[in-house]
């Protein structure tokens, strides 16, 4: 089986461990992995903040450097519901304004190949553990658009709790968001940072050592409220998790 890496636009800027984590994990599970050099951000950051037109030059380039792909795999939540989600939306709006039906005839041919992480290794995979082991205690978030618009419901979960070592502690109050929110967190900051100082403050709360998520646009968010707080918790993406073998352990 061949799939695609769609690394994302932050991954590749400042967490790029977490694109290698993803390589080793997919090729450990036999998967040869492609990496479209065209790609580049999915928009999100443009249609968030309400420039939809501006967003379309990044669909277009998205779905154009993965096109012919059967699988496009990526470790964020958001990315994948960027494209699920509003890819589609963005092309019938350019229909309806009378611009044609190209954006939204690529929209159509990229959005049922694109899994995140989680949805790959159990739908498509069909694997709960992976052989990872990471002997240490972790709480887990769920971020918002894994949890409410692309519906992970129990993945990440189910593939935590088969890491050999790995003793998974519940979060509590899991179900809310952290605070990032993406332009949210730079348009209403005091609300950001007090709603990520709740989240942190359930996650100590565990005695976990790690906070993990599948998101590292959200983890970035309370990785800096925990440095901030000093809190000896360290936030860590998922994929990291899972590409922790005894042989290769997490360094």
């Amino acid at each position: 089986m061949r799939a695609a890496l769609f690394v994302t636009c932050v991954n590749d800027a400042l967490y790029p461990r977490t694109g290698i984590a993803v390589v080793r994990l997919l090729e450990r599970l036999g998967v040869e992995v492609d990496f479209p050099a065209a790609q580049s951000c999915c928009g999100q950051p443009q249609y968030n903040t309400g420039y939809r037109w501006e967003s379309e030059p990044l669909l277009r380039r998205t779905a154009e450097a993965f096109a012919g792909h059967e699988y496009v795999v990526t470790p964020s939540g958001s990315c994948a519901a960027m494209i699920r989600e509003h890819y589609p939306r963005i092309g019938r709006k350019a229909a309806q304004e009378g611009r044609g039906d190209a954006l939204a005839e690529l929209a159509a041919g990229l959005v049922p190949h694109v899994y995140e992480l989680t949805e790959f290794l159990v739908d498509v995979l069909g694997v709960t553990d992976v052989g990872a082991h990471f002997p240490h205690t972790v709480t887990y978030h769920p971020s918002c658009h894994g949890l409410r618009t692309l519906g992970l419901g129990e993945r990440p979960r189910r593939l935590l709790s088969a890491v050999k070592g790995l003793e998974l502690r519940e979060l509590p109050g899991a179900e809310e968001c952290c605070g990032f929110g993406g332009t949210f967190a730079v348009k209403n900051a005091d609300v950001s940072a007090a709603m990520g100082a709740d989240k942190i403050r359930n996650a100590r709360a565990t005695g976990a050592e790690v906070l993990c998520g599948a998101d590292n646009s959200c983890l970035a968010h309370l990785d800096g409220t925990l440095r901030r707080a000093g809190a000896p918790l360290r936030a860590l993406h998922l994929a990291e998790i899972l590409a922790s073998t005894e042989e290769e352990p997490l360094r």
